[in-house]
């Protein structure tokens, strides 16, 4: 990534997980990642879904191993992306039920792969669970290979489940069905976490999560989990089936804003069901800004923009924040080349003299609109100093050449 970069706010730093070209955990930046949904034998569109991922700033990349099918797509999804030019993106597997067979049966597979997510709820049952999770890690070995441990609530170890269960009904002030899930959840990471390292894989090689989809639940799994993970493993946040649309975006942001802000989590990815028309990578922007208001890390530079009341006096300042952001989006390519920092610059489009003029002096460049009974001029402000008022037909134009300007001159 060529954005600038600032640094986790980890209060207990986290051991450095190299995954592909991708550090993960020991203060690097918290990486965005996402998740693929075609069909990974269909070639052509799971390669071109990564490609959009990627661009819209997706660091790692996960898809679906779930068939001899898939197996065999992975290595020549890598190959594929070396050609057109995608051959740093990080690629994780995901596997169920399966994993220990479609690693061993194509090797090309394992070694094609950045990195493996394992769910330990699924990777067997009764004494084949350890048994298949230790081909797993054997396999992992081989190739140098991190993996992931995703703990999922609706995929939770039984096993355990019950016995935590049984042993909570006994006891003289028994905690809650829910609290003794959340248990279960950071204990089956954890023991899982331990297994692997007692087969010989580093502690620098493991990744945990424990993904729950109701937003106080996660939460609350993740605040545990940070405190009993004595070998500071690095944390991959999510919240698990998160929802559509601004359901899951808000849901997520939630779950995750929290967390990162008490320093919790490496790496974040926000699931969002997809309507039919929309896109993918809708998630990583939506991680992205997530990171970017929260002052952890820059992307582009953000728009600040009043919301409007009774005093605004036309659409102005809806079409001209909508426009200014568009105008954003278009530049950066450029300006990301030639500017470095620019992703820190912040704009205001202001609708009245309210809090207009304060808003556009803390930014950048500001430019505060008339409102109702105002003189019908904007005036503009460049690093807290009125610079300019503009007026008539043009001001869009205008503001868009001051802002080209600011760039210039400041970046």
């Amino acid at each position: 990534m060529e954005e600038s970069l600032k640094k986790s706010l980890n209060n207990m730093k986290t051991l450095t997980v190299q995954v592909g070209k991708i550090l993960i955990g020991g203060g690097n930046p918290i990486v965005i990642q996402s998740m693929t949904n075609t069909p990974t034998d269909d070639l052509e569109a799971t390669v071109a879904q990564i490609q959009e991922l990627a661009d819209a700033g997706s660091e790692l990349v996960r898809i679906t191993v779930n068939t001899p099918d898939a197996a065999k797509a992975a290595p020549e999804i890598k190959k594929k992306l070396v050609h057109l030019g995608y051959g740093d993106v990080t690629l994780v597997g995901d596997f169920h039920y399966n994993g220990h067979l479609l690693l061993e049966r194509y090797p090309e597979c394992a070694k094609a792969l950045d990195k493996y997510r394992i769910n330990p709820g699924n990777v067997g049952t009764g004494d084949l669970r350890a048994e298949h999770f230790a081909q797993i890690i054997k396999i992992a070995l081989k190739n140098d290979k991190p993996v992931r441990i995703g703990v999922n609530w609706g995929s939770l170890d039984q096993d355990l489940l019950t016995k935590l269960m049984d042993k909570n009904a006994k006891a003289k002030q028994p905690k809650s069905d829910k609290d003794v899930i959340i248990e279960a959840m950071v204990k089956s990471a954890l023991d899982s976490a331990g297994l692997a390292e007692s087969l010989g894989m580093p502690s620098n090689n493991i990744i945990l999560s424990v993904k729950m989809s109701e937003v106080q639940d996660m939460v609350k799994a993740y605040e545990m989990l940070h405190k009993k993970n004595a070998k500071r493993y690095p944390l991959h946040l999510g919240l698990t089936e998160a929802g559509f649309g601004m359901k899951g975006i808000v849901a997520s942001s939630a779950a995750l804003g929290i967390l990162l802000q008490q320093g919790i989590g490496d790496t974040i990815r926000i699931s969002l069901t997809p309507s039919p028309e929309g896109k993918r990578s809708d998630e990583v922007e939506a991680c992205k800004l997530l990171l970017q208001t929260l002052g952890i890390r820059s992307f582009k530079p953000l728009v600040t923009s009043c919301p409007g009341c009774g005093r605004t006096s036309n659409d102005l300042y809806q079409r001209m924040a909508k426009e200014i952001s568009e105008y954003i989006d278009e530049r950066m390519p450029v300006w990301k080349k030639k500017y470095p920092g620019v992703e820190e610059m912040k704009v205001a489009v202001m609708g009245c003299v309210v809090n207009g003029p304060g808003e556009s002096q803390h930014a950048d460049i500001g430019i505060s609109l008339p409102g109702k009974l105002e003189n019908p001029v904007a005036q503009v402000y460049v690093r807290g100093k009125p610079v300019k008022s503009l007026k008539g037909d043009r001001i869009v134009d205008e503001f868009k050449e001051m802002i080209e300007e600011c760039v210039k001159e400041r970046y």
